[in-house]
């Protein structure tokens, strides 16, 4: 037997040892689940039901595009717009993987074409167009499907003189399109002003984790910024920041309460108070 060999002998061993404690975890995965922020072990059923916030220590976590619509939008109402746009590979990207099977695991996770959804809904009554981003899809990022689709949205807010929302959670550019990606910001930074020239709401919410070029542009371009309750919200992250000025940050920094306390937002709001948040601003604006 070759050293090799006793190698994969010894593997094979050890994942036939490990596979009933596997199971195991996998059907506690399944009913319970582990606050990140109180350590809690929680019934999933009842973080689902209190729309994935820890029942203990109000801890938000992070929900999928779906899921938010389902919790800001009126039962029925939301229609979905330009979902069969996806991506292409115009430099034909590969590093450790081709960007093609990463754009196709992705799809296969989480069963969208892309990391945001854009459509058209009621928010207590009120019709918007939104852009609502995904954080499972390669991590939120912003290429340049995801800059179309938002320009896109906010194309048809303009179009139908509506308020437009956009729910942002992304790690930044999508290093995959190199440039392509960085010319998003500048594409959704001018259909934000289009909004603006026209007199058009538009409300943007930070949600966890609002991070890179996706911070830099539209994210923070809103009439109206509101992040959600225990978000981080940054440009660059934390451990690069202290690498770079060589200096400790504060404990709380790139939260939400943090950028509240400097003027960088507007308003906190937890996530059972989004939907009508939202909308008391809207009728504010005199939109019904």
């Amino acid at each position: 037997m070759t050293v090799k060999d006793w190698f994969e002998q010894r593997k094979e061993m050890q994942i036939a040892r490990r596979a009933p404690e596997a199971q195991i975890d996998d059907s506690i995965g399944k009913l319970w689940v582990k606050c990140y922020n109180c350590n809690s072990q929680l019934l999933k059923k009842d973080v689902e039901e209190n729309l994935q916030v820890c029942p203990k220590c109000n801890y938000h976590f992070r929900i999928n595009a779906r899921t938010r619509i389902n919790q800001l939008f009126d039962e029925g109402t939301f229609e979905e717009q330009f979902g069969n746009i996806t991506a292409a590979d115009p430099l034909n990207f590969t590093d450790t993987e081709s960007y093609k099977k990463r754009v196709a695991q992705a799809k296969a996770k989480t069963n969208l074409n892309e990391a945001v959804i854009a459509g058209v809904g009621e928010i207590e009554g009120i019709p918007v167009s939104v852009a609502i981003m995904d954080f499972e899809f390669m991590g939120g990022s912003m290429g340049s499907v995801v800059g179309e689709k938002v320009t896109l949205a906010m194309e048809e807010a303009l179009k139908r003189k509506i308020p437009m929302i956009a729910v942002t959670a992304s790690g930044g550019a999508r290093m995959q399109e190199s440039i392509l990606s960085l010319m998003q910001m500048a594409k959704t930074s001018c259909a934000a002003a289009k909004l603006e020239e026209a007199g058009i709401l538009y409300i943007t919410v930070l949600t966890e984790p609002t991070f890179g070029g996706v911070t830099a542009s539209f994210a923070t371009l809103g009439d109206i910024i509101i992040a959600e309750q225990d978000a981080r919200i940054g440009f660059a992250g934390r451990r690069v920041i202290e690498q770079t000025i060589r200096q400790s940050l504060p404990a709380d920094f790139q939260t939400a309460n943090y950028l509240m306390k400097f003027g960088q937002i507007d308003m906190i709001s937890s996530r059972a108070d989004l939907k009508s948040n939202i909308a008391k601003i809207i009728r504010l604006h005199n939109y019904r």
